[in-house]
């Protein structure tokens, strides 16, 4: 797949802004029974989070909104570009106590309606990037033994807990056998709750090592440690940057002990999410220290919580705004990015790629009617290019149970899975708009090879009557640049729609859709729509309309349009395979076992249709 460059257009409502303190909480122990709900209609809703039909009002229109104006590009390049980025910029986190729900029970029966979902972003991006962790990590052990129906157990005397995990190797098989279909790149965390206590994370380690192979994109080790001695998991309060690199020198050294961990640069840190800053943590030592056990830097950070601490409860009406703008200001893409700057050039001083891990709209479970939106939607585009542009190398959007409102998909209730089928997410249809190389209309570039092949727009403001709509003239070289205008004949261009930001469902990416609720399989359903735009010549532009609320992407030349249509395989059915029940490794196996080795080739060999 081609590497894109992302610049970011300084669009005429846009201004560069300050760098703001990041304070975001996450906790470990969120209480997970349903809520009820204010609408903003007064309605009330009392099912599970993830089938909220919380529907708030939009923004009004702004008054002042500049509707006509030029996008100037240069050919060769321009100043504030991004380092080189792959299709796959976008990807999953899948918190491990759900792992069984989203990625199948075993590793002979996989979640057809989620293979469809990597399918679908496969066939736009090449490969798909998934991590399997988050708190419930830390409180997750893995045993050898079991058959293929026990791939992962939970148990927590206390419902509001964080539940104690229990998984087996077939866990592992699973993510092996998904990727041998779709292909598929991993993060996986590690348990480091007790650095004294580290022998069964080793252990898991050599297994995900042995089993995921080059599949395997990093080791996570530490979950959010910057909230260990808030959440009483580590004794010392406070844990400062001392105590946390000498115990992450002496899981190092417990790793590099083992025979079976050959991988010594794997791991990916400090993962850490609200009360430290990275820039300060990587100054006091951490990356020089380590840079030859850390392949990949990672933070995780949500722009605002829904954990009602304290009794602290954010009304999702009044906080909506916020997450409709770009600017440097509230809860949008600019204001989150932008502390991480800093740590991003020292990542890049050392050679070393940095990752958001793990975000979504807000933490614990995010907001109804805010994270389970087409607001949301054009909320995550706008961050994925902003860390782009920032030159983080990933993001991860998170995926959690029933009972949270940001999944990107999610499974029926188990007793429902028989007559409904899953419900894709909003925010899951910026995954499709990325996975190619103002205030409410902010604007990027993506260079490819030097020259500019795409352009993508935004629009975050609802008003059907089309006065909000907007004109983006598009130009390459030309005018006052000094180079010859190099403006094409026609660009094709693909719009991601819905009526309002508060649409929840059928949102269409250039004409095709996932359906409604408890209605996808995963497949995109409809005709593709790819608009032909003539540009005029003699002006040297292009004249690109875009609706409110919307983003077009827009293509300059034909290749990228080519590299940019899907041609994707499906799934209709369970790929049943026969279970496999002697197939526990053994630590210092560095290949699957034979029978495991012929279900990956009947996998590669199976025709998806």
């Amino acid at each position: 797949m081609r590497t894109f460059l992302a610049a970011f257009l300084a669009l005429p409502a846009l201004v560069a802004g300050l760098q703001p303190e990041k304070r975001s909480v996450t906790v470990y122990n969120p209480t997970m029974t349903s809520t009820s709900t204010a609408a903003a209609a007064d309605a009330t809703y009392t099912g599970a989070a993830a089938y909220d039909t919380t529907v708030l009002n939009p923004p009004a229109p702004p008054t002042d909104l500049v509707k006509d104006f030029p996008v100037q590009l240069l050919s060769g390049g321009m100043d504030g570009l991004s380092i080189k980025q792959k299709g796959s910029f976008m990807g999953f986190s899948i918190e491990l106590s759900v792992a069984d729900q989203i990625l199948g029970k075993n590793s002979s029966h996989l979640q057809v309606p989620f293979l469809n979902h990597m399918s679908a972003l496969k066939a736009r991006a090449g490969k798909v990037s998934i991590r399997v962790g988050g708190n419930t990590q830390e409180a997750a052990v893995m045993f050898q033994r079991g058959s293929t129906q026990d791939m992962l157990s939970k148990s927590s005397a206390d419902q509001t807990e964080t539940p104690l995990i229990y998984f087996s190797p077939e866990l592992i098989y699973s993510m092996k056998n998904i990727s041998s279909l779709i292909p598929t790149e991993y993060y996986f965390g590690l348990n480091w709750i007790d650095p004294n206590n580290f022998t069964n994370s080793v252990l898991v380690a050599e297994t995900v090592e042995s089993i995921l192979g080059s599949d395997l994109l990093a080791l996570q080790l530490g979950n959010e440690p910057d909230l260990y001695d808030q959440h009483g998991k580590r004794p010392q309060s406070p844990y400062t940057f001392d105590i946390y690199m000498n115990e992450f020198q002496q899981a190092v050294t417990q790793l590099n002990a083992a025979p079976a961990f050959t991988n010594k640069d794997i791991l990916l840190a400090p993962s850490s999410c609200c009360m430290w800053n990275e820039t300060e943590l990587f100054q006091a030592g951490f990356v020089e220290r380590f840079k030859n056990d850390l392949k990949i830097l990672a933070v995780q950070h949500y722009p605002t919580n829904n954990c009602k601490i304290n009794g602290n409860i954010l009304d999702p009406q009044a906080i909506y705004p916020d997450f409709l703008r770009h600017a440097n200001t509230g809860y949008s893409p600019v204001s989150m990015v932008n502390p991480y700057r800093s740590s991003s050039a020292i990542a890049q001083q050392y050679g070393k790629p940095i990752v958001m891990l793990e975000t979504n709209t807000a933490s614990c479970g995010g907001f109804p009617g805010i994270s389970d939106s087409f607001g949301a939607a054009l909320w995550a585009a706008d961050l994925a290019f902003q860390l782009a542009s920032a030159n983080f190398s990933q993001v991860l959007l998170h995926v959690g149970g029933q009972n949270v409102y940001y999944n990107p998909f999610t499974p029926p209730p188990t007793n429902q899975s028989t007559f409904h089928q899953w419900t894709t997410g909003a925010i899951f249809y910026a995954t499709l708009v990325t996975a190619r190389r103002s205030d409410y209309t902010p604007g990027y570039a993506i260079y490819e090879n030097g020259s500019p092949s795409k352009v993508v727009l935004f629009n975050y403001i609802t008003d059907p009557s089309g006065a909000s709509d907007y004109v983006a003239h598009i130009a390459i070289g030309g005018g006052q640049t000094g180079q010859p205008a190099a403006i094409p004949n026609s660009v094709k261009v693909r719009r991601l729609s819905a009526a309002s930001v508060n649409q929840k469902y059928n949102v269409t990416w250039a004409g095709q859709t996932m359906g409604d609720q408890f209605n996808s399989d995963g497949r995109m359903k409809g005709e593709l729509q790819t608009e032909t735009i003539q540009c005029d010549t003699a002006a040297g532009s292009c004249a690109i309309n875009v609706k409110a609320p919307s983003i077009v992407l827009v293509f300059l030349n034909d290749q990228t349009l080519a590299d940019s249509t899907p041609r994707m395989r499906v799934l209709r059915r369970s790929p049943l395979l026969p279970p496999l029940k002697s197939t526990t490794p053994q630590p210092s196996t560095r290949r699957c076992s034979p029978p495991r080795m012929a279900v990956e080739e009947a996998l590669r060999r199976r025709k998806i249709g």
